[in-house]
């Protein structure tokens, strides 16, 4: 992973933030399929040249979020099923159904989310 995860020190988010989001993002591309095994925190931490507390923070919550799963001794891996499948599954057809009771058609419900995402 410290080949493609980067933290700038200077951004405008913190480095915990950072790293959490670039790991998401690996989720999301298949850099980090289900079930990989990531690197402990200390050794992602020297990797990428962080504290241990800051990469401490980033896994747990990726792992409150189910982005993660720890095993006990045997490590930290990435979870078998993306938690944002199902909230976004949720999201959307509670959406859907609010446009439809409304009297919303898909085209007209479909610029709401584009002026929602600016």
């Amino acid at each position: 992973m410290g080949e493609w995860v980067r933290g700038d020190p200077d951004g405008a988010r913190p480095l915990f933030d950072q790293l959490r989001t670039q790991i998401i993002e690996g989720v999301r591309d298949g850099r980090l399929p289900p079930g990989t095994r990531l690197p402990t925190v200390r050794d992602l931490a020297g990797q990428l040249n962080m504290a241990v507390n800051t990469v401490a923070r980033a896994y747990r919550e990726l792992e409150g979020a189910g982005v993660l799963e720890t095993r006990g001794r045997f490590g930290t891996f990435v979870a078998r099923v993306d938690p944002a499948d199902a909230a976004m599954a949720t999201a959307a057809h509670a959406f859907a159904s609010a446009a439809k009771a409304l009297g919303v058609g898909k085209a007209d419900a479909l610029r709401y989310v584009e002026t929602a995402f600016g």
